[in-house]
């Protein structure tokens, strides 16, 4: 078949919810991907945060087949062996307690969103607690994950939503304190906004909303889903503020393309779910437990926050140069390899033209332009890149 009869058929019989580019896609290795028509694209989009590993990683894809040849499900009813596994590691990361296995990031929204409303439930016996979230933030599409998501259009076709959702301008604490009463249990923010535009938390503000969750008892929940998982340089980005949260939520990277996420909870709240409050079918099984088991692995046996930390301080370079170099990017914005410009003109423009020369980069936000690349890249890499780049801006 043709790249445009594949098309086509998923025109034909996919619900249309997003606005694909039109490429067939059909194998990956390294940095690099593939279409069906047999041409290369350098990828600094990761399927959005997700291949941390780059493709085609043989100790990754073989412990997924050995996993699938001995057990792929179980039910939650039972224990299994790569669940304990990959939960210890999970836990001893994060600097947590415990952790609940989702197959999603939004999933991994629902489950910190209830267990922060059940410690508060338990903690004085009321069901109308109120949440505070960020302004242009992103946390997902189900209901409650979309109610703390600060982005409007986002939200408005399903309105009402369930529950009171106050939502404070992102790096002003200010604004947070304004929105803080009896009623609120938790403050949502992501360490690092990725939807919304690549805006780091500043230190002053993530390390205030910590003292006053402390004083106040309320929740505070880092969602981690995209900038977690060494993507800054640290595991978890919260660690380069020196806090942790009360819960995490964690995605994308955790399993490299195996649908799996995760909420973490501390010692305050890990005990608030009780059998009957929360469960899933799928999340923790065996087959997405063992991805994660062997991410961690592989990210300890091949330096990848090193890599990391390296790379990324020679991309912000080569970023740098780029603003001043054209009067069309006004702005570098980001942390490690989670990195944005921001554009004068629509992103769509420079995409597509970035894709005619073999490039793959996606938009965050109406301006800006996102860069989030496997963990794996090389300065090579990242050389390749910016003169992809610099053809298409010019």
């Amino acid at each position: 078949m043709t790249s445009k009869e594949y098309i086509d058929m998923a025109e034909k019989y996919l619900v249309h919810t997003y606005n694909k580019f039109k490429i067939v896609l059909e194998k990956g290795d390294g940095v690099h991907l593939y279409d069906v028509d047999g041409k290369e694209y350098l990828d600094f989009a990761s399927g959005i945060a997700v291949f941390a590993l780059g493709y085609n990683n043989k100790e990754f894809n073989d412990a997924i087949k050995n996993q699938v040849d001995k057990l792929i499900h179980t039910s939650n009813l039972f224990y299994n062996e790569p669940a304990s596994i990959a939960a210890k590691k999970v836990v001893d990361v994060t600097g947590l307690k415990k952790v609940f296995f989702t197959n999603s990031g939004t999933e991994a929204i629902e489950g910190a969103i209830k267990m922060a409303k059940k410690y508060a439930y338990i903690r004085d016996g009321h069901t109308d607690h109120e949440i505070i979230a960020m302004e242009h933030s992103f946390h997902g599409r189900s209901l409650g994950a979309l109610a703390v998501t600060g982005t409007k259009k986002y939200r408005e076709p399903f309105e009402p939503m369930g529950g009171v959702v106050r939502f404070a301008t992102y790096n002003d604490i200010d604004s947070v304190k304004k929105l803080i009463n009896d009623k609120t249990c938790a403050i949502i923010l992501e360490t690092v906004q990725g939807e919304g535009g690549i805006y780091p938390a500043e230190e002053s503000f993530i390390k205030e909303i910590r003292k006053i969750c402390d004083e106040k008892d309320i929740v505070m929940i880092c969602d981690e889903i995209q900038c977690g998982m060494g993507r800054t340089g640290t595991m978890l980005a919260y660690e380069q503020y020196g806090i942790k949260p009360d819960i995490v939520t964690m995605a994308k990277a955790l399993g490299c393309g195996i649908p799996v996420g995760a909420f973490v909870a501390g010692e305050k709240t890990c005990e608030s779910l009780v059998p009957g409050d929360h469960g899933t079918t799928y999340g923790g099984n065996p087959l997405a437990t063992a991805a994660v088991s062997t991410v961690f692995d592989i990210f300890e046996k091949s330096d990848i926050l090193e890599n990391v930390v390296e790379v990324s301080a020679y991309f912000e370079e080569q970023l740098d140069k780029i603003v001043e170099d054209f009067d069309n990017v006004t702005a570098r914005r980001g942390k490690g390899l989670m990195q944005g410009l921001v554009l004068t003109t629509p992103p769509s423009e420079t995409i597509n033209k970035c894709l005619e020369n073999g490039l793959i980069v996606i938009s965050a936000g109406s301006d800006v332009l996102r860069m989030v690349p496997p963990l794996v890249i090389t300065k090579h890499d990242v050389d390749e890149m910016i003169r992809i780049l610099r053809i298409a801006l010019a």
